[in-house]
C-alpha cells in the first residue's frame, strides 16, 4: 500500500497485526488471578469452619469455652502486629529476656499513692492514656478511679560485666507531679534468685520498657514534667 507495508493475510481470513498493548500481561496474569481468588476462597472456608466450630460448642451448653475461644482468637490477632513473643509473654521478655525479666517483676515497687496539688492521692499512670489529674486518682494497687492501670516505665543498665551488676530503674509518672525514679540494684546472685518469679501482664505494676517502646523520645510534655529519661535509653530490638 503506499505509504506503508501490507500485512499478509493469515489463514481463516485474520490479519496479522502487532498485538494489543497489555495482552501479555493480561495472558500472563490470569493464572495470578486464579490463585489470588482460591487463597481467598480458602480464607472464607477456614472463616465458616471456625464460626461452625464456635457455634457448636455454644449450643452444646460450652458457652464460657466458645467465650474463651473467642478471646483467644481476638488476642492473637491483636498482638500479632507487635514485638516478638508479644503473644506469649509480657513485653519485659522480648525487651530483656526471661532472667532479667524475672528480676524486673520481682523488684517492681508497689504503687505508691503521693499527694497531688489539690490533695487526692495519684498513683504512677501510663502517660500515653492518662495526663489528667482525675485518671490517676489512687483506688487500689492494680486500677485507679477512672479504670487505668498502674503502670511503671522501665530502664535496665546490665553491668554484670563490669562489676557484676544490674541496674533498673522504674519511671513513675504522675500527672502534675511529673516523673520519679525508683532505682534497684542487684547482683547475679539476685538475678539466679529471682528465676522462679513469674511475668504476667495482670501483675501490679503493669511494667513498659523504655528501651522498646516506639518513638519514646517524641512524646510532647510541659515542661515541667518533661521526662529525664528522654535521649538517655539506647533502644532494643530483639527479633529484627
Amino acid at each position: 500500500m503506499p505509504g506503508g507495508a501490507a500485512h499478509e493475510p493469515m489463514p481463516g481470513g485474520a490479519a496479522h497485526g502487532p498485538m494489543p498493548r497489555g495482552a501479555n500481561a493480561v495472558a500472563g496474569g490470569g493464572e495470578r488471578g486464579q490463585a489470588t481468588i482460591e487463597s481467598a476462597a480458602l480464607a472464607a472456608l477456614m472463616a465458616l469452619l471456625l464460626v461452625a466450630v464456635t457455634a457448636a460448642i455454644v449450643v452444646g451448653g460450652e458457652v464460657r469455652a466458645g467465650r474463651d475461644l473467642a478471646g483467644a482468637i481476638g488476642r492473637r490477632i491483636a498482638c500479632a502486629p507487635r514485638l516478638p513473643d508479644a503473644c506469649h509473654h509480657q513485653a519485659l521478655v522480648p525487651a530483656y529476656g526471661w532472667p532479667l525479666a524475672r528480676l524486673a517483676r520481682a523488684l517492681a515497687p508497689t504503687p505508691e499513692p503521693l499527694p497531688g496539688a489539690t490533695g487526692l492521692p495519684l498513683v504512677p499512670v501510663d502517660f500515653r492514656r492518662c495526663r489528667r489529674l482525675s485518671c490517676a486518682v489512687a483506688a487500689g494497687p492494680h486500677l485507679t478511679a477512672s479504670n487505668r492501670r498502674t503502670t511503671d516505665f522501665t530502664q535496665l543498665i546490665d553491668r554484670r560485666r563490669t562489676d557484676g551488676t544490674v541496674e533498673i530503674v522504674y519511671w513513675e509518672y504522675r500527672p502534675t507531679l511529673g516523673w520519679r525514679a525508683v532505682r534497684r540494684t542487684a547482683t547475679a546472685a539476685a538475678v539466679e534468685a529471682a528465676a522462679g518469679t513469674e511475668v504476667l501482664a495482670s501483675q501490679d505494676p503493669a511494667l513498659v520498657p523504655l528501651e522498646t517502646l516506639p518513638g519514646r523520645n517524641h512524646y510532647d510534655f510541659p515542661a515541667e514534667e518533661d521526662p529525664p529519661w528522654r535521649w538517655q535509653v539506647e533502644g532494643r530490638y530483639p527479633g529484627w
